[in-house]
């Protein structure tokens, strides 16, 4: 019996901490797919006044499910996102990648070529492979070796620029 209301205490927790989670508004994780078939595709998501998108296309494989995360720091002069495929390394081959910030100049971004799952590590995408600008990180004709499982950016708001 007691076991039984442990169980339903830890429920409880866990369902009243993704309400607050969710209701603060700060963060928010969704499922994408990523399709091959060397057609161009975009996934976005927004956060308020913010946004990220991902422009890509890939040959090789099936669909595979990825997550793109983005959010907003305390003080709102701080916009991220971070793509990646969970289950690490993917087994697509991307011909082209850009993703983009709107409403935030980026001031960090790093792209992968594999994520840290199952005792593996991130592997980072060599400099060379890719260029960051002011809004977007791009792959590099010619040099992007055409491995890609995560990206993330950070930009700051155009909040402080006032």
């Amino acid at each position: 019996m007691a076991q039984n209301n442990f169980a339903f205490l830890a429920l409880l927790v866990v369902t009243s901490t993704v309400t607050l989670a969710s209701a603060d508004e700060r963060t928010k994780t969704v499922e994408f797919n990523v399709k091959p078939g060397g057609m161009v595709h975009t996934f976005s998501e927004k956060m308020r006044e913010y946004e990220c998108s991902f422009t890509y296309a890939s040959q090789g494989g099936t669909n595979e499910q990825w997550l793109m995360s983005v959010g907003l720091s305390d003080d709102d002069s701080l916009f991220s996102c971070s793509l990646w495929r969970p289950q690490g390394k993917s087994y697509l081959f991307f011909t082209q990648f850009k993703a983009e910030l709107k409403g935030a100049k980026i001031e960090y971004a790093s792209a992968y070529s594999q994520t840290a799952t199952g005792g593996q590590r991130d592997v980072t995408l060599k400099e060379d492979e890719f260029t960051v600008g002011d809004s977007t990180v791009t792959h590099k004709d010619g040099k992007f070796r055409a491995e890609l499982s995560k990206l993330t950016i950070i930009g700051r708001t155009r909040r402080n620029e006032l």
